[in-house]
């Protein structure tokens, strides 16, 4: 189940508010500007599918936000628990950053956590298949996987070259909850 929790950026260990409907959550991000939609395949994607197979199910949305938003790249990343770098993997994204385009990812299948850092508020969004979440240029966030990473997300980018970051120095990722799956 999807969700969101607030927390004042100074008291990580008590959310000022907790969404559990999709609704809520779509609206509560919306709210600062990130997009937070639940999508549908056009057809069946099979475990193990094609990255070519993945994006053909989802072909309508994927089309809708590359007109919307000028996007020219799109790939599908995947990572089980088996991955031999999954723990490196992991420890490079628990660090603050932000893009000098939007981060958008779009979960076909398992989970990860994305925690945005956007004033003095902290929003702890837990994604999952279903979950599409667009986090605008220059946000602040990290991204968690969990100890035991299981996903496959589709990835859309203005910048052919994909995921670029640029890491704040900051240990506020630190202070607050990990994705613990």
């Amino acid at each position: 189940m999807s969700r969101l929790r607030v927390y004042d950026q100074h008291d990580p260990g008590h959310p000022v508010a907790t969404h559990l409907d999709h609704a809520a959550i779509a609206r509560t991000l919306g709210e600062v500007g990130v997009r937070f939609e639940r999508w549908e395949a056009n057809k069946p994607v099979a475990p193990g599918a094609s990255q070519d197979a993945v994006i053909a199910a989802y072909h309508d949305d994927i089309e809708r936000l590359k007109l919307e938003k000028g996007y020219r790249a799109v790939d599908v990343i995947s990572l089980t628990s088996d991955h031999p770098q999954k723990d490196a993997l992991r420890q490079k994204f628990l660090s603050e950053h932000t893009h000098s385009e939007d981060e958008v990812r779009f979960f076909v299948a398992g989970q990860g956590q994305f925690t945005l850092h956007i004033g003095e508020r902290i929003y702890d969004v837990l994604c999952e298949q279903g979950d599409l979440i667009g986090v605008p240029d220059g946000t602040r966030h990290w991204f968690d996987m969990g100890p035991n990473p299981h996903f496959v997300a589709i990835r859309l980018f203005t910048n052919p070259e994909g995921w670029v970051a640029n890491f704040t120095g900051e240990d506020i990722a630190e202070r607050f909850p990990r994705l613990e799956n």
